[in-house]
């Protein structure tokens, strides 16, 4: 082969690999809008149409309730497939307790690249007991965990809206066990 061709073919390799990192750069920043918050973003970008978001429109029983330190207690509403490949679960945080609780750390889990990012429910694990996988929280391309960011109090009797976001199990999976350090596991539902 000749150099010229090895350069042309050089080029057109890294004017390919530029083309695409551009590609999922814009792909990944172009549904913010304007949200503040970096949690938000991602809620946002599932309940856009005319669709009720993960909070919205659920009936009043929770799928289960996990019993947290301290008085706070998790109420999972819903774990949803979507159709890109990974499973939302939304509920609400509350604190049952007579005194504003501070988060435990924990929740966070202890992975090194989630937990420079702050506070989260990054812990958070969905267990395929007939698959024998455990699916952990995703995260965004900065590293950052795909689940409610930034509580590090609940105040007596206060409410929280939370979400994560998993990878799928497959289709014919429906019941898993969901797992909060800290918290006591359950046995959910996937729908979807």
């Amino acid at each position: 082969m000749s150099i010229r061709f090895t350069t042309k073919a050089r080029r057109a390799m890294v004017a390919l690999t530029v083309a695409a990192g551009l590609a999922l750069g814009v792909a990944g920043c172009g549904s913010g809008g304007g949200d503040k918050k970096p949690e938000a973003s991602a809620s946002a970008s599932r309940a856009r149409g005319s669709d009720p978001s993960a909070q919205e429109g659920q009936s009043d029983a929770p799928l289960a309730e996990l019993k947290g330190p301290d008085g706070l207690l998790l109420q999972v509403t819903s774990a949803k497939r979507d159709s890109g490949g990974f499973v939302t679960v939304s509920g609400d945080l509350k604190n049952d307790s007579g005194k504003t609780l501070t988060l435990p750390a924990q929740l966070s889990g202890n992975e090194t690249e989630i937990i420079k990012n702050g506070r989260s429910l990054g812990g958070a694990t969905l267990v395929d007991s007939k698959g024998k996988k455990r699916y952990y929280v995703l995260r965004d391309t900065d590293g950052r965990p795909l689940t409610t960011t930034g509580i590090t109090s609940v105040k007596s009797g206060e409410t929280v809206p939370v979400f994560m976001q998993f990878p799928a199990p497959p289709a014919d999976t429906a019941q898993v066990s969901f797992q909060l350090p800290m918290f006591a596991p359950a046995d959910i539902e996937i729908s979807g």
